[in-house]
């Protein structure tokens, strides 16, 4: 593939684009822009492959193929017909198509998909005279369209399987954040990579595991494979080199504290799995406790970062009225002069934390409506 110039969009979880759109600028990525659902920029392939492996809040990074008029079928199909496809892949290839559509008089969005396909295999069929399949769960390409006010706007996915899926995973635990989220949290939180990490409520130890992979300067994709790596023409060489680089620049926790306890001890040992999946064995410490009873270590100082359990996620467990008062009061009786990151649902449940002065900040998470509720205990 050439090393022309593309338009690029990285999407992202509703309330986390300005995080993104921090990253993305300090990737160094060109024209980059805040937008809903994500952040669009400009670059090279080899800036996609950057992108891909070194953003953290990231779900997917698209790159646009083409831009038209769709009112109809004919011009939909006429318009993905005019992309060159095999510029990515084969006759003997899986594909994947995912339409969005808003105020277009094409606003059946299976139909779109379906004569979208139609456009694409006719076209390799033609040219090598097999056709492509359709594989949802592990297609060779990815084909995104959104059609607004009937223009058409066709990406494909660069990423593949989304960029939520590091790698490092070995255990689900129960409802667990997105890896990207918990990342997004890590970097909303303000944590200065060097005062004590502690997640009261860490689970399967996501958001303590994000935040040793910030502190190490560990890439997040350094750990699975991406959708371009499928492609005609994929700089193999080159990529790899970009990962050798991204491994050497890995460094080594040193004195940094990076504490998850939970009640739990099957969520524990979860955790203790994830952490070998991201080779970070030492870089955080896992310990079973009860967050009611909180309370860090004498002259420590620090960050506590957590996901607070809420009914629609988590079932049972008790009263969280009671969980949440008790947390609330540990933390303003122990854990004084710490700055806090609270992930909590944009629900009443929340006020019985009584944390003074927060500042509250809108975040979708698995598609239920929370807070992150930022601030510092007063001393």
């Amino acid at each position: 593939m050439t090393a022309e110039r593309r338009s690029f969009f990285a999407t992202c979880a509703p309330g986390i684009e300005p995080v993104l759109h921090g990253e993305v600028r300090e990737l160094g990525l060109a024209r980059s822009e805040s937008q809903v659902g994500g952040v669009y920029f400009e670059g090279t392939l080899a800036d996609a492959r950057r992108a891909n492996l070194w953003l953290r809040t990231a779900v997917r990074v698209l790159m646009r193929v083409g831009r038209f008029e769709a009112r109809d079928a004919e011009e939909l199909y006429a318009g993905v017909g005019a992309v060159d496809w095999s510029e990515y892949i084969g006759s003997e290839a899986r594909l994947v198509v995912d339409a969005q559509s808003n105020r277009s008089a094409l606003e059946h969005t299976r139909f779109v998909e379906q004569r979208t396909k139609d456009a694409i295999v006719d076209q390799l069929r033609t040219r090598g005279g097999t056709r492509p399949s359709v594989d949802r769960d592990d297609a060779d390409l990815g084909v995104h369209v959104h059609l607004f006010r009937d223009r058409c706007t066709l990406s494909v996915d660069t990423s593949g399987r989304a960029l939520h899926r590091r790698g490092w995973r070995r255990s689900q635990g129960e409802a667990p954040l997105a890896e990207t989220l918990a990342a997004a949290l890590v970097l909303m939180s303000g944590w200065d990579r060097r005062a004590p990490f502690l997640d009261p409520f860490c689970g399967s130890g996501t958001l303590a595991i994000e935040a040793a992979l910030v502190a190490t300067d560990t890439a997040p994709g350094l750990f699975r494979e991406f959708g371009f790596e499928r492609w005609r023409g994929h700089d193999a060489r080159a990529f790899e080199r970009e990962k050798q680089e991204a491994r050497s620049r890995r460094s080594p926790i040193g004195k940094r504290t990076i504490l998850g306890t939970d009640v739990d001890r099957e969520q524990l040992s979860g955790a203790r799995a994830n952490l070998a999946g991201a080779e970070l064995e030492g870089a955080v410490h896992f310990e079973r406790a009860d967050a009611r009873e909180f309370a860090p270590r004498a002259g420590w100082n620090g960050w506590v970062v957590s996901n607070l359990p809420y009914g629609k996620r988590v079932g049972g467990g008790g009263d969280l009225f009671e969980l949440y008062r008790a947390f609330g009061d540990a933390l303003r009786e122990r854990a004084r002069g710490f700055t806090y990151g609270l992930l909590v649902p944009d629900e009443p449940v929340q006020r019985e934390l009584r944390l003074q002065r927060a500042r509250s900040e809108s975040v979708v998470n698995g598609g239920i409506a929370c807070r992150f509720l930022t601030g510092r205990i007063d001393a």
